[in-house]
């Protein structure tokens, strides 16, 4: 496997981040060491997570995925070899949201602190803050890069043309440029990120980490029946959102294509993302070893391009 480039950042990556949205949720502080020190004994490098994660639980206030990072990163060492991407933006409960330049520099410090790290390598902007002026939040991130406190900046749930507005703003006012994009993109989410945005991406050189590569679960095949969507708490999102004809066409080519290639369905999904165009590397969550072995086998999956047009063809 090649590393692959976040951009024009100078930061490469595996074809792989691991979604930290489950830490302090489905996934308790031990279970989230062992997946954590799964991932990087199997030569992975990027953790993906956000200072909300997980304020969604009852009880909590936000920050607890961070807090186990921080955790791990300081029992386990070698922060050095590792890529740690946060985000922030999305409202932290009883203290803000956005993304105006005092906000940023605030929140950056306490996700630092959570982390334990002197620095972040991937700092994202959770989401598009319309009453912040670009110029003002590309000129916090300008403050932290110079500080050393970030490396590399990236843009989550951006349309296209606010990304191609910070882009042209960034290259006329010589500010930092989103390096990467985080858009809900997969075999099912299809039609939001490839109509403009993976145009705009490729155009621009702008490296795509996409989130919910497994349609929260549903590409994996796990959800085919009434009974199954009481699984997991994301049952009932999938059931709404996925369980519909296409969806079920979709999981029809899944079968078909693992079938041939001896592999599994989730694994084939991931396998596709990661031949499109523009994509760095897919985030995807897993919450015991044996879903993160189906993960990592995904990276090693080749598909041929009869498996691809029937996928194509099966989620158009």
């Amino acid at each position: 496997m090649q590393k692959r480039k976040l951009g024009k950042s100078g930061i490469e990556i595996m074809p792989l981040m691991f979604g930290g949205n489950v830490f302090g949720w489905t996934a308790d502080e031990a279970m989230s060491f062992k997946l954590l020190d799964a991932f990087v004994a199997a030569g992975f490098d990027a953790v993906d997570t956000a200072d909300v994660y997980s304020k969604w639980v009852p009880g909590h206030p936000g920050g607890e995925s961070e807090t186990i990072i921080g955790k791990w990163l300081k029992a386990r060492g070698g922060r050095d070899k590792l890529v740690i991407a946060t985000k922030v933006g999305m409202e932290m409960p009883g203290i803000g949201q956005g993304l105006r330049r005092d906000y940023i520099l605030a929140r950056v410090e306490d996700s630092l602190k959570r982390l334990q790290t002197d620095y972040i390598d991937l700092y994202q902007s959770h989401q598009d803050d319309k009453q912040a002026p670009l110029e003002e939040t590309l000129g916090a991130y300008q403050k932290l890069i110079e500080q050393g406190k970030v490396r590399a900046i990236g843009a989550s749930n951006y349309e296209a043309p606010r990304l191609a507005e910070a882009l042209k703003t960034s290259a006329a006012r010589k500010l930092p440029r989103y390096d990467t994009l985080q858009p809900l993109y997969n075999l099912f989410d299809r039609a939001g990120f490839e109509k403009e945005l993976q145009p705009l991406c490729v155009k621009e050189s702008v490296g795509v980490v996409p989130y919910y590569a497994l349609a929260a679960g549903f590409l994996t095949g796990k959800y085919r029946s009434e009974a199954d969507f009481g699984k997991s708490p994301r049952g009932a999102r999938v059931k709404s959102t996925y369980f519909n004809d296409r969806g079920k066409r979709i999981l029809g080519a899944l079968d078909a294509v693992s079938k041939r290639l001896g592999a599994k369905p989730g694994q084939v999904a991931v396998a596709w993302l990661m031949s499109r165009p523009a994509i760095a590397a897919p985030i995807a969550s897993a919450t015991s070893l044996a879903q993160l072995d189906d993960l990592i086998a995904a990276t090693r999956l080749a598909l041929d391009a009869e498996a691809i047009k029937q996928l194509d063809a099966a989620s158009a």
